[in-house]
This record gives C-alpha cells, structure tokens and sequence, in this order.
C-alpha cells in the first residue's frame, strides 16, 4: 500500500511539474513519497495577492535595496552553487576530498530535492520577481510568472545537509548552522524566494535530515562518513 501510496504521489507531482513546464521529479532512495506529502508537513504559503504576500514583497525589496554589494554578490555567488561544498569556506575543507562524507551529503541533497519537488508542484506559488518583474534578481530568465518558489530548493539543501552535517562534525555545528541561514538567506537578497519559501524550506529539510538519521542504510553511511573525518583528523569531528 505504501508504494502504491509513493507511486501515486509521484505520478501527481509528475503530471503537475509538466503542467508548469518544470522537470520530472527527483525520485527518493531512502524515504517514501507520502511521508513528505505537501499538505502534511507544510502549510499553505500565503494567497496570491493577499496582504501577507504584499506585506512579503514589500520586506523583499527593502532587503535587496538595503544589502551591502559584497553581501549581493556573495548572494549571486550562492545561487550558481548549489552543491554541499556550500559549506567548504565555513569549515576550511574541500569536502569533496572525502569521499565517504561527500557521497553521504549528495545523498542527503537528492533525497532533499525529492521532497521539495513534491511540494513546488503541488502548492504551485509564484517566485517574487514573477509578480514584481521589477525586482532586481539572480534569475537567468524572468519571463512569465515561474511557480517553483514554495519551498526553496537552495535553502532546503544548506538546512538537510547542515544538518547531517553539524551531527558528523559536531565541534562546528554553531558554524554550520549559521551557514545554512546565510545560504537560505541569499535566496531572498537573489530576489527569488520569499522569507516564507526558507521558512518552508528549514522545516522540511529538518524532516528529511531527522529521517535519513533514522534510516538503517544511512545510517550505515553515516557511521562511515563519521569514521573517515575522525581518521582524517577534521577540526570538529
């Protein structure tokens, strides 16, 4: 029932994503679709044209026009990275080197992507600029009205991955946090994400990192993971 359940949801979402012209859905390895179902884990992000998306909007724009230029720039920086090496400059490693711990994180991302395609398509919210096209913002193509904003896939990556990753190296686990704000962060300052699309995106990155923690077979790749930074002698692990 649970897989019939998962295939469901996935067909959905799927239907849905190529309604709006959006790529399939990432698919889970370790977790299942109607654990992550939209409407139970998230609430609705606010209504199309209601005081709460203006009152949103009007934060945003206050936001960019106040952000220092490195600040923006940094911001640029974030949304052309969207890998778990978002966290090399915080920790003073290439994370990338460690293959075990690497491999654990791009687990965490794809099993993360999974869950949050399942929530744009199905609460479907316009991105900012989409609805100011004067919005200063990182987007490539600002053309028609993007429905991909709720949560944000950036942000729900830094919250996953941080948090896999603070419990692996847990003597940085105040720097990593701090991290996974600030990358949510530029996804606001790069005028593509409302601060209620990163609040959506902590919450279910939280959910899905909680999870994996209580797989068996992560869990296997954790304890791995944890083994190859104490041997490499990572400050913190």
């Amino acid at each position: 029932m649970q897989k019939l359940l998962g295939s469901a949801l996935a067909v959905l979402a799927l239907g849905m994503i190529g309604s709006a012209g959006m790529a399939a859905p990432h698919a889970f390895h370790y977790l299942a679709a109607p654990d992550f179902a939209p409407s139970a884990v998230l609430p609705a992000p606010p209504a199309p044209g209601s005081v709460q998306e203006q009152s949103e909007l009007a934060q945003l724009r206050t936001l960019i026009a106040a952000a220092p230029a490195e600040r923006l720039a940094r911001a640029r920086f974030d949304d052309g990275n969207e890998t778990p090496a978002l966290f090399d400059r915080t920790l003073g490693v290439e994370l990338e080197k460690y293959p075990l711990t690497w491999a654990l994180l791009r687990d965490v991302q794809a099993e993360a992507e999974a869950a949050v395609s399942l929530s744009k398509a199905y609460f479907h919210r316009t991105r900012p600029y989409g609805i100011d096209p004067t919005l200063p913002n990182c987007a490539k193509k600002t053309i028609g009205k993007p429905a991909t904003s709720y949560p944000s896939g950036h942000a729900i990556l830094g919250y996953s991955a941080g948090f896999v990753l603070a419990r692996l190296i847990k003597g940085r686990s105040s720097e990593i946090f701090d991290r996974a704000a600030d990358y949510a962060m530029s996804r606001e300052l790069c005028g593509v994400h409302f601060a209620s699309d990163l609040d959506a995106s902590h919450t279910l990155g939280t959910l899905v990192a909680s999870a994996l923690l209580a797989n068996p077979a992560f869990r296997a790749k954790f304890e791995a993971a944890h083994a190859e930074l104490l041997a490499a002698h990572v400050a913190g692990a």
